[in-house]
């Protein structure tokens, strides 16, 4: 090929760019125009805008991004993930214009992309698959919970609900069915056995044009919210060599069977004894993909692009191995202190990769300045760390997560700090319930010991000199620099990174006369706990609800979130109506 475009935006877009550079192949870059000044469109050869901000009018704008096509000559284009990846009219319309998708044809995407058909498939190829339902129906009876809802064209934990009664399926029928037509414009949905307590593991395959299927190792990713990945490795720290087998070859048996072509994944629910079962197929390259590449030395993008052009695999089973260990932590625009992670928007003002560090690779599409809007996914970066050993990898990810700046956006650097050094996941005792087993209350954020509070005050005080805090004498010495963001220390001979911020006189000044902030009466007050859109409002003014009724739904980044009365009382007033757009903190309802 001698031109790509690249039918995405943000740190996949980059990453497609930079191994196209290193093939000296031209790329072309698509954006909405609230993104004209994105990173990925600066790092593309050419530039087309396909719409304004909404979604749907313009990165899924397959009108628009068909005429970026012929008006910049593209041969061939990368969806990426997300968006248009897994869309198979894309792919039809692509080869009906004689343009290569890079991914696998449009049988083996139809079939993987929707659950109910993928699942009747495993079962043909001897994929062990979990026991449910597999009809299509809009009111299914069911025996025996919990279950799982998810929308049949769904992926990224949208469209996903776990139900433990009657209500809570009605419910998640509602809400999975909605989100399922907002995100994939599919409303079917499967009912599967939930699986208690499980690991998700997941098998990264590799499949040419000519019969060729590898599978490269597995990812950990049990670390979720929200059915959504929040850190992951590879290997797992689970699997033996019999299992690791086993899955892989099950995974090619299933690519195979649907003569899969391109790089693809495939997730399993593994439980305690090491049953693992069939969850899903996708068909495009996953978020998680550089921690493979790590532990390979494979660049999947570029054998992604190899296979579209018909090349065969260069490899065998055999010369895939595993060398070392490799994290991904999913750093994102997110409030941590609700529910583990509600986005946030707002400008980076100031931003600093820790890049300088030794085995550690940054993924992103953001720079200083860029706008984190409500329009796409939260996500700012992933940070991965690598070694030879996996206490060497996360020592380094500690490492990396203390010397990443991240100013003008409310980040999740706080809870994947706490995550990697938590000894649960330290020692790999843990399954997709490890965030909510281990902060039942929701996260906290870090609670200083006795030394670590000593610390902060002994450098907050020091330059260059010995201080004594409650009694206890501290050493602290470092190249001190207040301009920077970053401060490499040393603290009684240990050396710590912390970050910095010193106000200016007069910001000093004024923070004195800052009011404190007095909690609200919550339970007559309904707020919006992140910034979107409203979709549904179910009462007016005079209703009575009861505790725990809808009041009504809020959008976020394409999820939804059912915002319930805290008491039983009478509305007093309603502030928000279907279509408004709120920001976090706006009075949406008055309970009296």
């Amino acid at each position: 090929f001698d031109k790509i475009l690249i039918a995405n935006r943000g740190e996949i877009a980059c990453r497609v760019i930079k191994t196209c550079k290193k093939m000296g192949i031209k790329t072309v870059a698509v954006h909405s125009d609230v993104d004209s000044s994105a990173v990925h469109v600066k790092m593309a050869d050419e530039a087309v805008c396909v719409g304004p901000a909404p979604t749907s009018k313009s990165y899924l704008n397959m009108d628009a991004i068909m005429n970026a096509i012929k008006q910049t000559g593209a041969q061939a284009v990368h969806p990426g993930y997300g968006f248009l990846s897994e869309n198979k009219e894309f792919a039809k319309r692509l080869e009906a214009e004689g343009v290569t998708f890079i991914g696998p044809d449009t049988h083996a995407i139809q079939a993987m992309g929707d659950k109910i058909e993928s699942k009747l498939i495993a079962k043909a190829a001897k994929v062990n698959t979990i026991p449910g339902f597999d009809g299509v129906s809009l009111c299914p009876s069911l025996e025996g919970y919990p279950v799982m809802i998810k929308a049949s064209a769904g992926g990224g934990g949208k469209g996903m609900r776990i139900a433990w009664n009657d209500e809570e399926t009605r419910e998640g029928f509602r809400f999975s069915s909605q989100e399922a037509a907002s995100s994939f414009g599919d409303d079917r949905l499967l009912i599967e056995k939930f699986i208690d307590n499980p690991r998700h593991i997941e098998i990264q395959v590799l499949a040419d044009k000519h019969g060729n299927a590898l599978w490269l190792n597995e990812r950990e990713c049990s670390i979720q919210r929200r059915n959504q990945k929040v850190v992951e490795e590879a290997p797992s720290t689970f699997l033996d060599p019999d299992t690791r087998r086993a899955m892989g070859e099950q995974a090619v048996s299933l690519a195979k069977a649907v003569k899969y072509s391109s790089a693809g994944t495939v997730e399993f629910l593994v439980d305690t004894k090491k049953n693992f079962y069939f969850l899903e197929m996708n068909t495009r390259l996953q978020v998680e993909h550089p921690i493979t590449e790590c532990i390979t030395g494979l660049d999947l993008v570029q054998q992604m692009i190899l296979i579209a052009k018909g090349y065969k695999l260069q490899q065998k089973q055999s010369d895939i191995p595993i060398n070392g260990w490799a994290i991904e932590s999913r750093v994102y625009a997110e409030d941590p202190y609700k529910s583990f992670g509600l986005p946030s928007i707002g400008r980076l003002s100031q931003y600093q990769e820790p890049l300088d560090l030794p085995n550690v690779r940054v993924d992103s599409g953001i720079q200083e300045g860029s706008d984190i809007s409500i329009y796409y996914d939260p996500m700012i970066s992933k940070l991965v760390t690598y070694g030879k050993t996996r206490e060497e990898a996360l020592k380094k990810m500690e490492e990396a997560l203390d010397n990443y700046v991240i100013r003008g956006v409310t980040h999740n650097i706080p809870l994947l700090r706490e995550i990697i050094v938590h000894p649960r996941f330290v020692s790999g005792d843990i399954s997709t319930k490890f965030l909510p087993e281990v902060y039942p209350d929701g996260f906290k954020g870090h609670m200083l010991t006795a030394g670590e509070r000593r610390e902060l005050l002994a450098t907050a005080a020091a330059l260059y000199v010995a201080v004594e805090i409650d009694g206890e004498k501290v050493e602290v010495s470092g190249e001190w620099n207040l301009a920077s963001a970053l401060l490499p220390i040393t603290i009684n001979g240990k050396h710590r990174n912390l970050q910095l911020r010193v106000l200016s006189k007069l910001a000093a000044y004024l923070r004195k006369h800052m009011p404190e902030k007095i909690p609200e009466d919550t339970s007559s007050i309904l707020r919006s706990p992140m910034p979107g859109s409203v979709v549904a409002v179910s009462v007016k003014p005079g209703d009575n609800v009861a505790e725990g009724q809808e009041i009504c739904v809020i959008e976020a980044m394409k999820m939804q979130n059912s915002m319930t009365a805290a008491k039983t009382a009478k509305v007093k007033s309603v502030h928000c109506k279907a279509g408004d757009t709120v920001g976090e903190g706006d009075l949406l309802v008055e309970l009296e």
